[in-house]
């Protein structure tokens, strides 16, 4: 890793600013849209850039503004990748966020994230927090292929029954879905009953597919070649260079979605996820000294 004095920390503006901390990522998930050249890396993607002075951009941010908001992170780099654990970045954030009264939307893979959950209970009772944990893969051994240097799957969830018990919302990811990889109709049922357990608010989904360009589809393409010989040419040969790669089976697994989300009252739309995550409840009435 290697550290840098960013400008600024926050992107957006109204119910909802974004906030990457780190820039790269060291979980090495196969399909990671993060890679692609549109982004503009100019160093190793696993050679995380640190924005060191992100807590004092971030105060002096918040400090600031006149209307509090929702502060996402993580959907550029995780904020609870490995070198989180020693710098403790986003740990000094929250706090920050906490201090100043806003909300936090925080998405990851990571078991980490437990780590501050006192925090995040703390947001949630003084404003809203809602974590957001990429579900892929239920099967252990292809998890372990497809996104080799984070917790599997049946762990995030154990981390999602974990913020449930503390009264935490959570949405879950259930995106990408690689072509004749992980998209059965078994394994989209298996993470969505896991998600009816633990209570989760909502899944997005968008399309039951993949999406590769530049940068991204060479990473790809390179691990498909190690673990999934011959799969490389299938994909060529049925998606060219296509910038979206539905699964053949996007139907059917959609059906399968809408039922399990329809009968167990999960939000399935991801415009109403989003809009659950951006909304902050109103705050406490101003209790007057002259009210009668």
């Amino acid at each position: 890793m290697h550290f840098v004095d960013a400008k600024g920390i926050l992107t957006g503006t109204g119910d909802c600013c974004g906030m990457n901390i780190y820039r790269g990522c060291t979980h090495g998930c196969v399909y990671c849209d993060s890679r692609s050249r549109c982004y503009q890396f100019t160093h190793p993607f696993e050679d995380v850039e640190v924005k060191r002075n992100a807590p004092a951009l971030l105060e002096r941010a918040l400090r600031s503004r006149k209307r509090r908001c929702v502060i996402g992170t993580g959907a550029m780099s995780d904020p609870y990748m490995h070198c989180e654990a020693t710098l403790g970045l986003t740990r000094k954030c929250l706090e920050i966020i906490l201090q100043y009264g806003f909300g936090a939307a925080i998405q990851t893979k990571s078991d980490r994230i437990l780590r501050d959950i006192d925090l995040l209970e703390a947001i949630n009772r003084s404003a809203k927090c809602v974590v957001q944990m990429t579900l892929t893969t239920y099967d252990d051994d292809l998890c372990g292929i497809l996104e080799p240097k984070v917790c599997n799957t049946k762990r995030r969830i154990q981390v999602l029954e974990e913020l449930r018990e503390r009264g935490i919302p959570t949405v879950v990811w259930l995106t990408p879905i690689l072509p004749y990889l992980n998209d059965t109709e078994e394994n989209v049922a298996a993470i969505l009953e896991a998600c009816v357990r633990a209570g989760v608010r909502g899944v997005i989904d968008f399309g039951m597919g993949l999406t590769l360009r530049e940068g991204d589809r060479e990473y790809y393409y390179a691990a498909l070649d190690r673990h999934f010989p011959g799969l490389k040419e299938r994909y060529i040969k049925e998606y060219g260079m296509a910038y979206e790669l539905p699964s053949p089976r996007a139907g059917a697994l959609r059906a399968v979605f809408q039922k399990i989300c329809g009968e167990n009252g999960l939000l399935a739309n991801p415009e109403e996820c989003f809009r659950f995550m951006r909304e902050l409840p109103d705050p406490y009435p101003q209790i007057s000294l002259f009210t009668p």
